[in-house]
């Protein structure tokens, strides 16, 4: 059988024959992921389970992320007790404090996911790492229990939309604007437990980075997970972060899918999402002059060196509007120091933004950058609900971060080349 990248890597990871889509298929699990709000749930079940180890404890990670620095009682709580739940079990990855960096952007960094790999995590963008050829998914707390003991949980195997990326990058242009792009096109429910299979001139030409960013926003086309073939840039990122032994993996020629989808790189202006969906997507020419009062430039989309090193473009030299708030979130530690080695922080200080520390903070309406009724942010995260950002008056439009830097400038929705 011609498989798709899904297929493939679910194959190695069963000792059934990976046939058909809508398959049920049992699969070993490379990797097990929870977050300080997600472990504490999962954690009970694992007890209810009757559990007393875990699987491996090389391959269950927690990352406390979403509200750490803790910024109340309820969330020292949590992490307390993921805390003291990871030092029973004598768990190897356990990130907090000065450790902790956002959590898909500090697995990769760390070699812990990679190409072929077949990952789940207690949080809907763990299907970041399809930007590295992993299968890649989320799943709830009960399930990420059942991993964390067993190491193996089922699927049923996707159907595959290949989306091929043509044309050539403009400026300004990246992963973020042909996510948006292609979520625009298809919907929010448009890869409804379906795999997005990425393939074309401009899915070569992108980063890692960006195609991690592209993976990471599958789940809001409803994708189970997001696919990139595993290329000789893929194992050179690999290798550098630690990972040895991987090899190229691509979906097999003749391979069976569902739909095809084209997006033409070529000829995009970078995008916005308008709330409160992300598939209210349209051009940023058409956002001009949409007053924000807030800028978010950091979260596991957006928050990686190459983001900040785009957004310091076009700050340097520049400051925030005066009643624009203008915040950087570096996603990891080691992101943080090289921003303050290559003098990025600096620029964003310089511009009047509050330089926080590697946190999802304001993308989940968590902390650091709440939004007050009536007012806008302008974000390089992942979601627009309603309220997802604070109040339920409030509202967020997507974007990359040249798209928020320049806007951060001018205190309302703004084309980089304007700038």
């Amino acid at each position: 059988m011609r498989q798709t990248l899904a297929q493939k890597i679910l194959q190695r990871h069963s000792d059934e024959e990976v046939k058909a889509a809508g398959q049920i298929v049992r699969c070993r699990l490379s990797l097990v992921l929870a977050n300080d709000i997600t472990a504490p749930l999962a954690i009970k079940s694992f007890g209810k389970m009757g559990a007393t180890a875990l699987f491996d404890n090389d391959k269950v990670v927690f990352v406390s992320d979403h509200f750490t620095p803790n910024k109340d009682i309820a969330s020292a709580e949590q992490v307390k007790l993921t805390r003291e739940f990871a030092h029973r079990l004598n768990m190897t990855h356990y990130f907090e404090g000065g450790d902790v960096g956002v959590e898909h952007a500090l697995l990769p960094e760390l070699g812990l996911v990679g190409p072929g790999d077949v990952i789940i995590g207690a949080d809907s963008h763990t299907c970041t790492y399809g930007g590295l050829g992993a299968f890649a998914t989320g799943m709830g707390s009960t399930d990420i229990a059942g991993g964390m003991a067993l190491g193996e949980t089922w699927f049923k195997v996707p159907p595959t939309i290949k989306v091929i990326l043509d044309g050539k990058l403009g400026q300004w242009i990246g992963g973020k604007d042909l996510i948006l792009a292609l979520i625009g096109k298809i919907g929010v429910a448009g890869a409804l437990y379906k795999a997005l299979e990425f393939a074309g001139s401009a899915a070569s030409e992108l980063s890692i980075e960006g195609r991690m960013t592209m993976s990471n926003m599958a789940i809001e086309a409803g994708g189970k997970v997001g696919i990139f073939p595993a290329d000789a840039k893929t194992l050179a990122y690999a290798t550098v972060h630690g990972r040895s032994g991987d090899a190229k993996l691509y979906a097999d020629e003749g391979a069976e899918y569902e739909r095809e989808v084209v997006i033409d790189a070529s000829s995009l202006s970078p995008q916005v999402a308008c709330p409160h969906l992300p598939d209210n997507v349209k051009p940023v020419e058409e956002c001009k002059d949409i007053r924000i009062d807030q800028s978010v430039i950091g979260s596991c989309t957006n928050g990686r060196i190459e983001d900040l090193r785009l957004a310091a473009e076009i700050l340097k030299g520049k400051k925030a509007a005066k009643n624009v708030r203008l915040i950087v979130l570096p996603a990891t530690p080691n992101i943080w120091k090289q921003a303050l080695k290559e003098g990025l922080l600096e620029i964003f200080m310089d511009a009047g933004a509050v330089v926080g520390p590697p946190t999802c903070g304001p993308c989940l309406g968590g902390h650091m950058g709440i939004l007050a009724g009536g007012e806008r942010a302008i974000a390089t995260t992942n979601r627009n609900f309603k309220g997802r950002m604070g109040s339920l008056e409030s509202e967020v439009y997507l974007a990359g971060p040249a798209v928020a830097a320049a806007s951060a400038v001018t205190g309302v929705i703004t084309h980089p080349k304007d700038v």
